[in-house]
């Protein structure tokens, strides 16, 4: 098995799944030299595959072109904002602990559990480990990828992430869609069971969710709308500018008493 740099040369990128299984075997032997045990890489790499539909998601991706108000139409945001409330009620102590803990009201979490994955309903269905490994090792983002590979990695080792683990078509995981490398950052075990689990645990992804929005710039106290303290943070979610408006006007009405 090839080792260390002579891997990590080894592992070149390509376009379609011609050079895939190639590049596996080159990863799997940095991957090594790195650290990584080979029982993890062998039990996470047995049922990977190259994985059409994430490149088919990959390069469909189209920047969000609508309006705010047609925006909020297609995502169903009277329906978000309408169940969002009923979930803050249910989930009183819990909301009120992660504010207490880490300053964030239960507004934007709910606005961003209910646009991810409408409040854990659906989380996706494509292998995750397949979903990375695909591009980590697809030429257009393979360094950002092969950086969520490692931590994917990581969580399977920590045992926070299964290998048959399914998810959405860019290897997000859980209830509100992190990335690997972003459980390692901002992981948080929010139900005190020792591990962090994105996918049953209600929550441990909303406590995530705002460490995540804390490690962004989210201040204890202050506004979250546009031109606001925290809507930095919010922009720290999603790049796309109607995605960070709505966050910020779903929960500003979910919290509304």
């Amino acid at each position: 098995m090839v080792t260390g740099a002579t891997a990590a040369e080894a592992a070149t990128c390509g376009n379609d799944s011609t050079g895939f299984e190639a590049w596996v075997q080159a990863f799997k032997g940095e991957a090594a030299g790195q650290g990584i045990p080979p029982r993890v890489l062998e039990t996470a790499f047995a049922s990977v595959g190259y994985n059409r539909p994430t490149i088919r998601a990959d390069r469909g991706q189209k920047s969000f072109k609508l309006s705010f108000d047609e925006f909020l139409q297609k995502r169903g945001a009277t329906t978000i904002i309408a169940r969002g409330k009923t979930m803050k009620s249910a989930n009183a102590s819990l909301f009120a602990a992660i504010e207490r803990r880490y300053g964030v009201p239960a507004g934007p979490l709910l606005a961003i559990w209910g646009m991810e994955t409408g409040f854990g309903s659906y989380m996706g269905d494509q292998h995750t480990l397949s979903a990375v490994a695909t591009l980590a090792y697809d030429c257009r983002r393979s360094q950002y990828f092969t950086e969520q590979l490692y931590a994917a990695l990581q969580l399977m080792a920590r045992g926070d992430l299964s290998p048959d683990a399914r998810g959405a078509a860019h290897g997000e995981i859980g209830q509100t869609q992190f990335l690997p490398l972003n459980v390692i950052r901002y992981g948080a075990d929010g139900d005190g069971d020792g591990h962090i689990d994105m996918v049953r645990s209600r929550a441990d992804a909303l406590a995530s969710t705002a460490n995540f929005l804390v490690g962004h710039g989210w201040q204890p106290g202050l506004g979250y709308q546009e031109g606001e303290p925290n809507f930095v943070a919010i922009q720290g979610w999603n790049a796309a500018t109607v995605y960070q408006q709505a966050i910020a006007y779903m929960g500003a009405e979910i919290d509304r008493r």
